[in-house]
């Protein structure tokens, strides 16, 4: 019985959820709402998060292979035209990034310059499990491999510029970057620890180690850095957010397991809006919580389905500076895009 629960507590955590039998295709509870009046909450309450767009292959985003892409495709053969589990997300500038270990592919998309993507490969390394992405100093583009225990820096270009590979990885699962003190931090699921590396990939320490004691990890999966350079790590199967400040000191944390509003039951992606509402995906739970700064439960969007602004387990999650919320709708094969209203009231 013990071997059983911690093979479903690994599973919930390093994303094999299908292997738990959790992987049925939902089906929609009500009839379809139409995509652009999707808000949450529903009206009569001011809106505060709106549906804007599911993205589930370049072409949703108006990009269409160039002529001399077909022709390489037809020589090389097909490449996926679609994400298959998309697990992470990061935007920068006018292009998305989206980590997908069902692809084992690393996509490029930029739907003003009309061109994308597809990265299977660091080198002459055939990519495994990329699971996180993040974008660093000069445009550098930083990908997890959570199988291969690498992280992967790209050039602008997507051509291979260095190898993370520290002995001290075992699986990198999250990634984040913090502009300000120019480092980013690795969420390491089996160490137990969020790691932290200079932008020349020095290491600079760790935080944590395993326990359930305030600064200690089990099963961390995801992190975020807020503005303030807070960092926020998703606890997975602690479930709850632990906050640090940049010098590595616990904050606060919350949250706790159960099935009511504001409970955690599998815990993903973490990110920070401008006005500093934290947002949590629980994959389990299929919908994006919404807290305040002290931990509060707010708001949730999003339920299981298949339309738009519902999820099956989700993963990743970002947001960017104009408070466009990014989420990594894995089993669904797409990411979805939803708006948070400042202080826009019904819109």
């Amino acid at each position: 019985m013990r071997i059983w629960t911690v093979m479903i507590a690994l599973s919930l955590v390093l994303g094999a959820a299908a292997a738990c039998g959790l992987a049925v295709r939902p089906q929609s509870a009500q009839p379809p709402v139409p995509a652009a009046a999707r808000v949450w909450p529903p009206p009569p309450a001011p809106a505060r998060i709106r549906f804007i767009q599911a993205v589930a292959r370049p072409t949703d985003l108006g990009i269409k292979p160039s002529f001399w892409k077909r022709v390489v495709r037809a020589i090389r053969g097909e490449e996926p035209t679609y994400f298959i589990r998309p697990a992470g997300v990061t935007v920068h500038g006018e292009t998305i990034y989206v980590a997908d270990p069902g692809a084992q592919a690393l996509w490029v998309l930029n739907p003003t310059a009309g061109r994308f993507k597809h990265i299977g490969e660091a080198g002459k390394q055939s990519l495994i499990s990329p699971v996180a992405v993040a974008v660093g100093p000069q445009d550098r583009v930083y990908l997890a491999d959570s199988y291969l225990a690498q992280i992967f820096v790209y050039n602008s270009d997507g051509k291979l510029h260095a190898t993370l590979a520290d002995a001290a990885l075992q699986r990198p699962t999250g990634l984040a970057y913090d502009t300000t003190a120019g480092r980013f931090y690795v969420a390491d699921s089996a160490a137990h620890r969020v790691w932290v590396f200079g932008d020349d990939g020095r290491s600079l320490g760790a935080i944590g180690g395993h326990g359930t004691a305030r600064g200690q990890f089990n099963f961390p999966t995801h992190v975020a850095v807020d503005a303030e350079g807070m960092l926020y790590v998703t606890d997975a199967l602690g479930f709850r957010i632990q906050m640090f400040a940049r010098d590595g000191r616990f904050v606060q944390a919350f949250g706790h397991h159960g099935n009511g509003s504001g409970d955690f039951a599998a815990p993903k992606g973490v990110a920070v809006d401008s006005e500093g509402h934290i947002y949590v995906v629980d994959a389990l739970f299929d919908t994006v919580q919404i807290f305040d700064r002290t931990g509060q439960y707010l708001l949730n969007f999003g339920e299981r389905g298949v339309e738009a602004g519902q999820f099956w387990l989700p993963g990743g999650l970002f947001i960017d500076a104009t408070d466009r919320v990014y989420v990594a709708d894995a089993y669904n094969q797409r990411i979805q895009i939803f708006h948070y209203l400042r202080g826009h009231g019904g819109g």
